[in-house]
């Protein structure tokens, strides 16, 4: 990428996918399943974790597991894997 593009909105759904809104209007989904059972994300592995938890930090799609906006403890996906994902459409729940 030329220029760093800006994770505007991520909805987490309910089978452990989450949309992710980049700022030029691409949308990607990204699929937590495959990685539940790695140590790091079986802090998310409890699907009302993983909605709840769900969010923005770092400037890119996250978990805030100890719940207080700690960006060095927050399970954080980087925005170039996630931007190389292939488009997605608009999932509206």
């Amino acid at each position: 990428m030329d220029y760093f593009l800006e994770i505007v909105q991520v909805i987490p759904h309910k089978d452990f996918t989450v949309s992710v809104y980049f700022s030029d209007g691409k949308i990607v989904l990204y699929d937590a399943k495959p990685f539940l059972h790695t140590e790091v994300f079986s802090k998310v592995s409890d699907i009302d974790v993983f909605m709840e938890s769900c969010t923005i930090l770092n400037d890119t799609l996250a978990w805030d597991v100890a719940g207080d906006r700690n960006e060095s403890e927050c399970i954080d996906i980087d925005p170039d894997t996630l931007y190389s994902l292939p488009e997605s459409v608009e999932r509206i729940v």
